[in-house]
């Protein structure tokens, strides 16, 4: 009986590599494949590609958005916890404060370094 559950396991992790190698395979098979120069060139809206394609970014959209992921997902469990506060008790409130005064310190740190201040390049 226990062994059955593995056959079980064993199926689905052989329908899980194989199902996707056989859709690859068949779209190979059944896909057009006729290449030529101007299918390898960027295309950017018909116009001719000028410059480097390679453009850089300020680091602060990556700050910003690595900040706000951060606290968005502060806010995904602060959810959960204040709906099931009741039956939690006083343990989870205490678990509650050290998580946003982790978050807290995090947030000055980031105040204290500028990188929430926003400059032109």
């Amino acid at each position: 009986m226990y062994a059955v559950k593995y056959v079980i396991v064993a199926i689905f992790v052989a329908l899980g590599i194989l199902l996707p190698v056989a859709a690859l395979t068949i779209g190979r098979w059944l896909r057009p494949n006729k290449p030529n120069e101007d299918k390898a060139t960027t295309y950017e809206s018909g116009n001719e590609p000028v410059g480097e394609g390679q453009v850089r970014f300020n680091i602060r959209y990556y700050l910003f958005a690595l900040l706000f992921v951060i606290f968005d997902v502060e806010t995904v469990f602060l959810y959960p916890w204040a709906v099931a506060y009741n039956k939690l008790g006083l343990f989870a409130l205490v678990e509650m404060c050290i998580f946003v005064l982790l978050l807290g310190v995090g947030l000055l740190y980031a105040w204290k370094k500028k990188v929430l201040q926003w400059t032109s390049i």
